[in-house]
This record gives C-alpha cells, sequence and structure tokens, in this order.
C-alpha cells in the first residue's frame, strides 16, 4: 500500500490518497480497512475509490462524494492498470468546494498513478 498523505488542502478541506494492488472485491475490502485502521485517516469524511479488476471488471464507490469514484475509474481505465486501487480521501473543512472538488481528486488521482509507476 501507497499512501500519499496531505495532497492539497482548499478552504479547509484536506485530500490524500492511496494505491495498491488489489485482484478481488474481497482484496478491496480488505485494503480499505487497512486504510481505516489508520487512526487519521478513520475520521475522513469521505473514502473515494475506484479498482479495474482483470477477472472482475470495473468496481467503485463513491462514499458520499459524488460522481468521485467515475472520476477515478475514468482515469484508471485511460492508463489499462489491471488488479489496482486508487483510494481518494477527503476531510471536509466545512465549505462546499462545488465542481473545485473534481479538479482535486484528479490531482489525487494523478499523484496515485505517478506512485504506482515508481
Amino acid at each position: 500500500m501507497i499512501v500519499l498523505e496531505d495532497l492539497l488542502r482548499d478552504r479547509g478541506s484536506r485530500y490524500a490518497a492511496a494505491t495498491g494492488t488489489v485482484r478481488s472485491k474481497a482484496e478491496i475490502d480488505a485494503f480499505l480497512a487497512t486504510l481505516r485502521r489508520r487512526r487519521k485517516f478513520d475520521k475522513a469524511t469521505h473514502h473515494s475509490w475506484a479498482a479495474l479488476l482483470a477477472d472482475g471488471g470495473p468496481l467503485k464507490n463513491d462514499d458520499g462524494e459524488a460522481g468521485a469514484g467515475a472520476v477515478i475509474l475514468k482515469m484508471l481505465e485511460r492508463e489499462a492498470v489491471p488488479d489496482r486501487i486508487v483510494v481518494v480521501t477527503r476531510w471536509y473543512g466545512g465549505v462546499h468546494l462545488g465542481g473545485d472538488r473534481f479538479a482535486h481528486i484528479v490531482t489525487c488521482t494523478r499523484a496515485a498513478l505517478a506512485a504506482l509507476r515508481g
């Protein structure tokens, strides 16, 4: 698991990303559980994620951040990286960000994909 903490801040909201290898829905659940075991991440408002499974196809979850999973999934599909998950975590800062939140999700996903490439 690669965790990129404190990637960006905007109007009180903070963002991080995590990425790693998963091959099944059970491994996705285990990945998310491991991430949430970190005290800081357990207190986050949203853990939006997407994964491309070689044997299970695309999976995503917005976790209350409408449209976020689709943005992450589209980027994973463009990169064609099978059996990988990207999680974008947000700690809500009290101010609605509107469309800016999608730019932040893209920024965090790009950072996670760059970390995967090494």
